[in-house]
């Protein structure tokens, strides 16, 4: 893990100053909204993605950074979107975009990263790059609309639960990676294993923050039961329910379904999901994932970056926060 301790820290400056040139290419009614969210820092995860995939298959061409600064750029643009739509007043311990700048202009910020990314990546000139953001682009705002079909829904199945986290989260983990390897001018098979070993991190980083969630604040640094509270059915809260009785279920479903937990009982259920262990049979589910990811990982030539890529997944899957 050292070692992917230092590559975080020596490359994140750097895809910093490739998304800085990025925000001051952008026109300037929307600069300080690109500017705030930024500012607030982040794990930058997904160009970090593509630059050790590229690398990883032999590229060592700069434009990684800047084809990871776009996707980070696309990223920004969602979450911009998603503080709206779910009304967070902070992220990152900051005041969200929309609570200084106002929903309209910031909706419109959001816009305008997005087109910028897509604008970035045409300029390679590859029509590959093109589709594949431009699919994870699709695929994040369909997970995004599926998750508000099921939202208090407490009847909804484990492959709905996929579905939306596929398409809001793995999806774009999948462009980051395979981005990466057909700049560096792999074949198809190889573009399609990057793309794999993506998805299935990203379905597996998810289902972790999911069991995170109910994991105590002071571990976090994040409240207690915000799925529980916001009516999403992840898979801990779906092994909990399955393990209640029929009155106890019938009085957790009345209450998932009308929002109507106090903070004593998000407490409570948020402590009963640990205690029983369904946060820990979601992240065993997480670690099919992840074999799956390793698996499309050995179809990687030997690097140096393929061993980091390996201590990312075991990053994930142990990781407590």
């Amino acid at each position: 893990m050292q070692e992917l301790k230092r590559i975080l820290s020596a490359e994140q400056p750097n895809i910093n100053r490739a998304l800085g040139c990025l925000t001051a290419e952008l026109p300037q009614a929307a600069r300080p909204v690109a500017e705030h969210l930024f500012a607030a820092g982040g794990k930058r995860l997904r160009p970090l993605l593509t630059l050790l995939t590229g690398r990883a298959f032999g590229c060592r061409d700069k434009g990684l950074y800047t084809m990871g600064a776009a996707i980070e750029m696309l990223h920004a643009a969602t979450l911009l979107h998603d503080d709206i739509l779910d009304d967070a007043a902070t992220r990152r311990g900051q005041p969200t975009a929309h609570t200084l700048y106002g929903t309209a202009k910031v909706i419109l910020a959001g816009d305008a990263l997005l087109a910028k990314a897509l604008l970035t990546v045409s300029a390679f000139g590859d029509t590959r790059l093109t589709a594949s953001v431009s699919e994870a682009v699709m695929r994040t705002a369909v997970g995004e609309i599926a998750e508000f079909d099921i939202l208090r829904d407490t009847g909804v199945s484990h492959q709905n639960y996929l579905e939306v986290v596929t398409g809001k989260t793995a999806w774009m983990l999948r462009a980051s990676c395979e981005l990466g390897a057909l700049l560096a001018g792999v074949d198809e098979p190889l573009a399609r294993a990057a793309a794999d070993f993506g998805l299935e991190l990203g379905v597996a980083f998810q289902m972790v923050d999911d069991a995170l969630d109910f994991a105590p604040a002071e571990t976090t640094g994040k409240p207690r039961g915000g799925d529980l509270r916001e009516g999403k059915m992840t898979p801990p809260l779906l092994s909990y329910l399955a393990s209640l009785s029929d009155d106890e279920a019938r009085a957790f479903r009345a209450a998932f379904a009308e929002g109507a937990f106090s903070d004593e009982a998000v407490e409570a259920v948020s402590a009963a999901v640990v205690a029983g262990g369904h946060a820990r049979r979601a992240r065993d589910i997480a670690e099919e994932h992840l074999d799956r990811a390793a698996a499309a990982l050995a179809l990687f030539p030997e690097s140096d970056e393929r061993v980091v890529l390996r201590q990312l997944l075991g990053y994930i899957q142990h990781r407590e926060h």
